[in-house]
């Protein structure tokens, strides 16, 4: 699966404008042969064929360019939900990163609610910048580059999020900034720690401050793998007869021998890998009309 940017030329290393053609392991693609045409639809590449999907955050998570390690489906759907991320929110964003989760909020958020997503290294905030203009999001996100566990979210985002998320190295010192943005009328706050001992010192910051609700959860994906598999129907029928019918019964049986009736049943199992820990999310509640002075 690859993102290609659908343009039909595009400029080359010295500077020269070539005809847009991108590679893969099935032969190349003559991107202006998917200009135009309907998602679904199959284009040829010179060795074989693919199909044209539908941009959508599923897919930019599995596509996107590592700038930093990033968050994948089955946390970032937990977070949503717990969030209540919904249109017309606002939602204060604090690790960037790469914008895998930045481009979920959006979708959610849209088209009322908006995302002030904060990142303390330049040239990260410059790229998401790009792409989210890119990808038509640029009048639903502010990107801002602050350090946050330093400076803060700014002043006037003081009181008017609904909603916090953070992908700190230390999250316990952005958690009184947190406070902060959070509306007086309350919010719901989250904290992603890949150690133990991360999400132990930002609920500590979060009890003083006030913050009740609050636990730690890991999320796990875990498939089943299901089978339909024969087994044989043992025939218990010889309990029935007394010792010496039994004993004849066996000799008859062992001269004429049937096969056994077998039934198939549909089974469900654990593969035999299962995917390893990613982080620890932190969820609290900021309750309404808690003093900020």
């Amino acid at each position: 699966m690859h993102a290609i940017e659908a343009v039909p030329t595009i400029v080359n290393k010295k500077g020269e404008t070539i005809v847009h053609i991108f590679q893969t392991p099935y032969g190349s693609l003559k991107v202006q042969s998917i200009i135009g045409v309907e998602y679904g639809s199959r284009v040829e590449l010179s060795k074989g064929w693919a199909h044209v999907l539908q941009p959508n955050p599923e897919l930019w998570t599995q596509t996107l360019p590592h700038r930093t390690q990033i968050i994948y489906t089955p946390d970032i759907s937990m977070i949503l939900h717990q969030l209540e991320v919904r249109p017309g929110a606002v939602v204060l964003e604090s690790g960037t990163g790469s914008g895998s989760l930045s481009h979920y909020f959006l979708r959610a958020l849209k088209p009322t609610g908006r995302l002030h997503t904060f990142d303390f290294h330049e040239a990260r905030a410059d790229q998401a910048r790009d792409e989210f203009q890119r990808h038509g999001l640029g009048d639903f996100v502010t990107v801002h580059h602050r350090d946050v566990c330093n400076l803060g979210f700014t002043s006037e985002l003081d009181g008017v999020a609904d909603a916090v998320f953070l992908d700190l190295p230390s999250p316990d010192l952005a958690v009184p900034h947190a406070f902060k943005a959070l509306k007086l009328s309350g919010g719901r706050f989250c904290s992603f720690s890949p150690c133990i001992e991360q999400s132990q010192r930002c609920i500590e910051v979060l009890t003083k401050l006030g913050f009740n609700e609050i636990c730690s959860m890991e999320v796990l994906q875990q498939e089943s793998v299901i089978k339909t598999r024969s087994m044989p129907v043992i025939d218990l029928e010889f309990l029935k007869a007394p010792k010496d019918v039994e004993a004849n019964a066996t000799i008859d049986d062992s001269k004429t021998k049937e096969p056994k009736e077998l039934k198939k049943y549909l089974t469900s199992s654990n593969p035999q890998v299962l995917p390893g820990h990613t982080g620890f999310l932190t969820f609290a509640t900021l309750p309404p009309n808690i003093p900020k002075a």
